[in-house]
């Protein structure tokens, strides 16, 4: 008779990962998380982790371009983004979940003034397949992709007892799926944002490596100045156990050649 396999819990799936450095970015994950408002610019004040925000800035946006959020809520990238075309170009920004749409239309409604709103678009489609219809068609997509969030999800009993290894697998071939999106809807010479929340390297660094073996020639790694962060071999990550707190946040700029 086979013997069943044990369930790996998510500390030991992390730990296998982080070895001892698993302890103490567990213990950061615990500590109060700051929060900074976007910019003054805004009618309401918007607050989110700094982390995100300096993620965020990192897309290349000139007033005139036309933009793609894939995964927009709850809408302070979306923000960051519609800030600095300042009212000249357009933005799309898209959300498959209708509740997550309701708050990023709120978001967009409460903080951005009339010229700045004017530009945006707000979509509800399944970002895997924009590709299907309209190809080349923007000088750059923010993907800010759906991911493990593990911060929120060990600090959330009930998120910690449903959670199995087959979750972060299932999230990067999801992933993987909007980033080859992205790749067909931007122009070329136009850029990707790649980002997430998650600390898996299977959800950040690989999910660009294997965009890279599909498409070699056709991208490149664009290097990125990140405060806090630490090098992987594509992109950078913010990990809040050496940032006093900051993120976790992972981040990779890829052009389109």
């Amino acid at each position: 008779m086979k013997k069943k396999k044990e369930k790996v819990s998510f500390d030991e799936f992390y730990e296998a990962i982080y070895s001892e450095r698993w302890q103490r970015i567990k213990e950061s994950f615990i500590a109060e998380k700051e929060s900074i408002s976007l910019s003054d610019e805004l009618l309401k004040p918007y607050f989110l982790d700094p982390a995100s925000a300096m993620v965020a800035s990192l897309l290349p946006v000139h007033e005139g371009d036309r933009i793609l959020d894939m995964c927009a809520a709850p809408g302070g990238k979306t923000l960051s983004i519609a800030l600095r075309l300042n009212g000249n170009g357009e933005l799309v920004a898209n959300d498959r979940s209708p509740e997550r749409r309701i708050r990023l239309k709120t978001v967009i409604t409460e903080c951005l003034d009339e010229k700045k709103r004017a530009i945006i678009t707000v979509k509800g489609y399944d970002a895997s397949s924009w590709c299907l219809y309209e190809q080349n068609a923007y000088d750059a997509v923010l993907l800010d992709a759906p991911c493990s969030s593990e911060r929120h999800v060990y600090l959330d009993p009930a998120h910690i007892g449903i959670w199995s290894p087959s979750r972060p697998k299932r999230l990067a071939k999801e992933q993987f799926a909007l980033l080859s999106s992205a790749l067909i809807a931007v122009k070329k010479g136009g850029y990707i944002l790649y980002s997430t929340c998650s600390i898996n390297p299977d959800e950040d660094e690989n999910v660009i490596e294997r965009l890279f073996s599909r498409h070699d020639g056709e991208v490149e790694d664009v290097d990125i100045a990140l405060e806090h962060s630490e090098k992987l071999s594509r992109g950078r990550i913010i990990l809040p156990d050496t940032s006093g707190g900051l993120g976790p946040m992972y981040a990779c700029l890829i052009r389109k050649t």
